[in-house]
């Protein structure tokens, strides 16, 4: 064989390597945007203004929010942003059986705090998905008594079936900012004194059986 032929054939076994080593990459490169793209995806809706407050004209008029529930790891990010609210207040956020009264079972989340322009911007991280539940199963057992006052805690846990949870729900956390806003001044325990003002936002655009958090996987 001579010296040209196996010069050739060289370089024809170099190109054929080189090319199946870029239809590999390009293959991973396809499969990891492909994952990336499923990732980055997370699932999006609105909350609306509370329809308790239809008798309400004047309160929070221009409420709204939207959250962004993403999947990190084994649990999911919730991004719960805000606005049309008043400004330099705190809310209180429940997931909630369904988002009107009486709400079913609530689930404290946390507080957002509004800014200057009545926006607020809060992150969650939990079972924000079609498996979100509470229960309290076997006898009824002793509970922490923490607070007292309109609402005091329960001195025990009533037996509680599985309950899932696929509402959200906004509140005041004070019903002395809700009056500075207009809006009743009803006393409520959605905050973590059990001593909050009105609902403003839910997630009532949903189905009170199908809210937003049962169609997260």
């Amino acid at each position: 064989m001579s010296k040209q032929v196996r010069s050739l054939r060289r370089a024809a076994l170099a190109a054929s390597v080189m090319a199946a080593v870029a239809a590999s990459s390009a293959a991973q490169a396809q499969e990891t945007e492909a994952a990336a793209a499923e990732w980055d995806a997370p699932f999006v809706f609105n909350m609306v203004r509370s329809p308790g407050l239809a008798s309400s004209p004047s309160c929070v008029v221009k409420a709204k929010g939207r959250v962004s529930i993403q999947k990190v790891g084994e649990a999911e990010e919730m991004t719960v942003q805000v606005q049309g609210l008043p400004p330099n207040t705190e809310f209180d956020l429940f997931v909630l059986s369904v988002p009107n009264f009486p709400f079913g079972l609530g689930w404290y989340q946390g507080d957002i705090k509004t800014d200057w322009q009545g926006k607020g911007k809060q992150k969650f991280i939990g079972r924000f998905n079609k498996e979100t539940f509470s229960l309290a199963i076997g006898n009824s057992v002793a509970a922490p008594h923490v607070h007292n006052g309109p609402f005091p805690d329960a001195a025990t846990t009533p037996l509680t079936p599985p309950v899932h949870q696929y509402h959200l729900g906004l509140w005041f956390n004070s019903p002395a900012d809700a009056q500075k806003a207009g809006c009743p001044g009803a006393v409520t325990p959605f905050n973590g004194k059990h001593n909050a003002g009105i609902q403003v936002l839910n997630t009532s655009n949903f189905p009170d059986l199908a809210g937003p958090l049962k169609r997260v996987k």
